[in-house]
């Protein structure tokens, strides 16, 4: 896979993202594959009552966020997250 399709299908599902670190050009997408993650990674705490849905809802934004930067090849970090470096 490129790069522009390895970035989208980061974003898909876990599963993409998996499939997208395993297949896809590692080095070109690696931006959008750290962002992916974290999202991954903070969307777990939705599951917190409450206060998890308000956090499931910023999440959602910072995913379709994170998908059109994708779509359209740019690398700019979600909000409050989208410092944190996992794959380096």
């Amino acid at each position: 896979m490129d790069s522009k399709t390895t970035s989208i299908v980061a974003y898909l599902t876990w599963i993409g993202l998996i499939v997208a670190f395993c297949a896809g050009d590692k080095e070109g997408a690696k931006f959008h594959l750290n962002q992916a993650l974290v999202i991954f990674l903070f969307s777990l705490l939705s599951v917190i009552p409450c206060i998890g849905w308000i956090w499931a809802v910023f999440i959602f934004i910072c995913w379709i966020m994170g998908f059109i930067a994708a779509i359209n090849q740019e690398e700019k970090p979600v909000p409050l997250i989208g410092g944190i470096k996992i794959i380096k």
